[in-house]
């Protein structure tokens, strides 16, 4: 996962050069730090972050990078069903990952299943789709929610 991070940080600095934009200030903080995230985050989530980590950026910085990646495919906005944006780097090989969320406390895990990713590749195929990008949340109870 770690190269594939390290190759979706320097593909989404050519993109936004290639896009006529710089990559300095807001845009690099903002790409360093998702390039080193595992799954999404909240715009607010990764202020705090950038902000823990001492860089001097402001929330409206921050959305507008994220509206920036999204616009140039660089940033997937993944909803996890609670109204709350949250966004995670489209790697430019394709891999993916989906989401479990706990209703109980909200924990968010991420899991990859090639049979999953099969099956989804038979419906759409058998209904006649071409689908550019899928999501899957499946949300229900974690280990420590669920009960005994």
């Amino acid at each position: 996962m770690e190269r594939c991070a390290e190759a979706w940080g320097e593909h989404a600095y050519d993109a936004v050069r290639a896009a006529g934009y710089k990559a300095g200030g807001g845009r690099h903080a903002v790409i360093e730090l998702l390039a080193r995230q595992e799954c999404c985050l909240t715009a607010q989530e990764i202020f705090d972050r950038l902000r823990a980590g001492g860089r001097r950026v402001g929330i409206a910085t921050v959305y507008r990078v994220l509206e920036l990646l999204a616009e140039l495919r660089l940033v997937q906005r993944v909803d996890l069903g609670d109204g709350i944006a949250r966004f995670e780097p489209l790697l430019p090989d394709g891999e993916h990952h989906h989401h479990l969320v706990c209703d109980g406390c909200g924990k968010v895990e991420v899991f990859a299943d090639d049979r999953l990713e099969s099956a989804l590749e038979h419906a759409a195929a058998t209904a006649g789709y071409s689908v550019a990008a899928h999501e899957v949340v499946l949300r229900g109870a974690c280990a420590d929610c669920r009960p005994a």
